[in-house]
């Protein structure tokens, strides 16, 4: 049974809902919208319609990284609205948009056509049509398409609002048990070995989380050379995030990589989290051969002497002369 005052608190919450339902504006109104105190609950007026300079509106719309349920009010009304929704994959947005009941146009927008349809879209925009922009999961333009279009639009006069929302790099971090005073951000980590092993030196002295996006088919290389470059470090693999089959993941990226590769199959999309920097790990391999390690895995013979020095507290030239020995 309630009391009394949550039955109260109800009531006026319900009233309140109703109350913007009947005065809420359109998605093109403009952010000057304010609210009016009124017995009982708020409701919301409109100041104005349509964007100052009468040119339309660009909308950044982030969306479920896996569960449908994870979106706000504001995104669902706002793609209810808008004239044209601009999609990563139209197949995958549509199925977001037949759950919630809405029915818009929408266009491609990938990372194949961005250079092309990018102007249309902005000429779209100065004829005054309220413009959305989604990816296939999350926050847009986050190791995803449509940073053309944002910069065009800037560049245009045009507003442009984001609609804030699911990210799985942030709700990875947020559950990792990795500190999150200071984190960096990496994307997708190079394919090339060599390369991926030259991304993570440049950040191996960083003081805050390390988070990136890999593929499942390239994890366990991935997190191979995560070992070879950083040493033991504490690392989080967040997998499936919001889905049914979500886990996480967490040791060494050396055991980590001994975990998936006894798995017979490995899918979803991953989130990879690696601890802060700490000081030189112990490492009692020869010289010589920690160098010829790393030069197996696809690192430049340089590349493998500057890595094992810093490593090891030591200066190049000293690993070049255990080398010569």
């Amino acid at each position: 049974m309630f009391s009394s005052g949550f039955e109260d608190r109800l009531k006026a919450d319900i009233f309140m809902v109703k109350s913007f339902e009947r005065t809420r504006p359109r998605c093109g109104a403009s952010r000057n919208d304010y609210y009016t105190e009124r017995e009982g609950g708020r409701t919301m007026s409109a100041a104005g319609e349509g964007s100052a300079n009468g040119r339309g509106r660009l909308y950044v719309v982030a969306t479920p990284i896996g569960n449908l349920e994870d979106i706000t009010y504001r995104a669902v009304r706002t793609l209810g609205e808008v004239d044209l929704i601009a999609c990563e994959d139209t197949r995958q947005t549509r199925k977001l948009l037949d759950h919630y009941g809405i029915q818009k146009a929408t266009v491609s927008y990938h990372e194949h056509n961005e250079t092309e349809r990018a102007p249309e879209l902005v000429e779209r925009l100065q004829r005054g049509l309220a413009v959305a922009l989604v990816s296939d999961a999350g926050v847009p333009l986050v190791s995803d398409p449509g940073y053309r279009l944002v910069r065009a639009a800037c560049e245009a006069g045009i507003e442009v609002e984001p609609i804030p929302g699911p990210s799985a790099a942030l709700a990875a971090l947020s559950a990792s048990g990795l500190p999150t005073d200071a984190f960096h951000f990496g994307g997708f980590l190079p394919i090339k070995p060599g390369q991926r092993a030259h991304a993570l030196e440049k950040l191996a002295d960083e003081q805050a989380t390390l988070i990136f996006f890999e593929a499942p088919h390239r994890i366990i290389e991935a997190l191979q050379t995560v070992e070879q470059v950083l040493g033991p470090r504490p690392v989080v693999l967040a997998r499936e995030l919001t889905k049914i089959h979500q886990e996480f993941l967490r040791g060494t990226a050396g055991e980590i990589a001994a975990q998936l590769a006894a798995r017979e199959v490995l899918k979803g999309e991953i989130t990879l989290l690696i601890g802060k920097a700490v000081g030189p790990p112990k490492d009692d391999t020869p010289v010589p051969e920690a160098v010829a390690s790393l030069v197996r895995s696809g690192v430049s013979k340089m590349e493998a002497i500057k890595q094992v020095a810093r490593r090891r507290g030591l200066s190049k030239r000293q690993v070049y002369d255990c080398l010569l020995e």
